[in-house]
């Protein structure tokens, strides 16, 4: 079984981020290479054409959030790149709806099943999980971040090298987690990682919210939002529409395609098998939860565990696969993470009491 790096950082920002660069300058340096390379797919753009589009960028995260900007720039930095190469290695999944807005990119990323149960259901305190899906090449750079800021509340990340944040949950029962959605309305904008901190650094629902709702994003994404009272909601969010589904009575499911008209008339073609495997997964992982009277961490782990569809192995032309899965619990401020695919590799309990 591989265990799960954990990396505990504290301090400014700049601590932070420096923390981060120094600790995996080789594994960032290794990571961007392949960034770059899958979001040049479909163009003529060469490496410094593709760091180009990503350095337009840079503005719009200083302006979204200077603190978060300051822990990028000390990460990239330390590392050895630049803040536009960071912009890649971070919020890859947005930067190529850029692309292909900009220089009609073809990469594609189909990631990501999630779920949130209402308190009801989950014996008294609900769940926000989700398996981490990506192109297999980004396994070997999972690992989980535990960082106290000064001025923010103690949060558990798991997310990859270079990457500020992916999911997360913070010592004030925030969680957050994220399903890419593949848009045609990409835009020079800010990058997921960035709106997954900064909703961790707050202490409220409705203020983790609007750093989504308030965003101006570089592409399209389902985040899912969910709180230790048991507020819930899922938002298909891209650089033009923003749709907010609560949680009512049922669990809410998402997986990589858009559920609202509104958000549908941007979304982008994708390949066949891609979209039929996003709606078979929603399809099944919808059944498999419905299908428990009360849902728990053992259910979600064997509902991450099923590779009926939901567990995905690499398979050519895009061999994606659960790169890992995490399950959080704001009620009772309880994480359990795996590295890999959750069918082969054990949970990993973390806690922020």
């Amino acid at each position: 079984m591989t265990k799960l790096t954990v990396l505990r950082t504290s301090g400014r920002p700049a601590e932070v981020g420096a923390a981060h660069g120094s600790a995996f300058a080789t594994e960032i340096r290794e990571y961007l290479s392949s960034r770059i390379e899958l979001s040049r797919e479909g163009t003529d753009l060469s490496t410094a054409d593709v760091v180009a589009i990503a350095d337009t960028m840079v503005d719009a995260h200083h302006d979204y959030d200077t603190e978060i900007f300051d822990e990028m720039v000390a990460m990239a930095d330390a590392a050895g790149i630049s803040p536009g190469e960071a912009v890649i290695v971070g919020g890859y999944t947005d930067f190529i709806d850029t692309v292909r807005a900009v220089a009609k990119g073809t990469a594609v990323e189909d990631t990501c099943t999630s779920v949130i149960t209402p308190d009801a259901k989950s014996g008294g305190n609900g769940f926000l999980a989700q398996t981490w899906d990506m192109n297999a090449s980004a396994t070997p750079h999972v690992f989980m971040l535990d960082v106290s800021p000064n001025n923010a509340p103690r949060a558990l990340v798991f997310t990859t090298h270079g990457a500020l944040g992916q999911i997360g949950m913070n010592k004030a029962g925030i969680a957050v987690g994220i399903n890419n959605l593949t848009v045609t309305d990409g835009a020079v904008g800010v990058t997921w990682p960035f709106v997954v901190r900064k909703a961790l650094r707050q202490m409220t629902f409705d203020a983790a919210l609007a750093c989504i709702t308030d965003a101006k994003l570089a592409g399209g994404h389902n985040f899912l939002l969910f709180d230790r009272f048991g507020r819930g909601a899922s938002i298909e969010a891209t650089t033009t529409r923003t749709v907010i589904e609560d949680l009512g009575t049922e669990s809410l499911v998402h997986t990589n395609h858009c559920l609202f008209p509104e958000t549908q008339q941007v979304e982008a073609e994708r390949p066949p098998d891609l979209d039929e495997n996003s709606k078979r997964r929603l399809k099944d992982a919808t059944a498999m939860v419905e299908n428990n009277a009360v849902h728990t961490v053992g259910s979600l782990m064997a509902l991450f565990r099923d590779e009926g569809s939901v567990c995905r192995r690499p398979e050519p032309p895009f061999n994606y696969e659960s790169s890992g899965a995490v399950i959080m619990r704001p009620g009772t401020l309880d994480l359990w993470a795996c590295w890999g695919l959750p069918s082969e590799n054990e949970f990993e309990h973390f806690s922020l009491t």
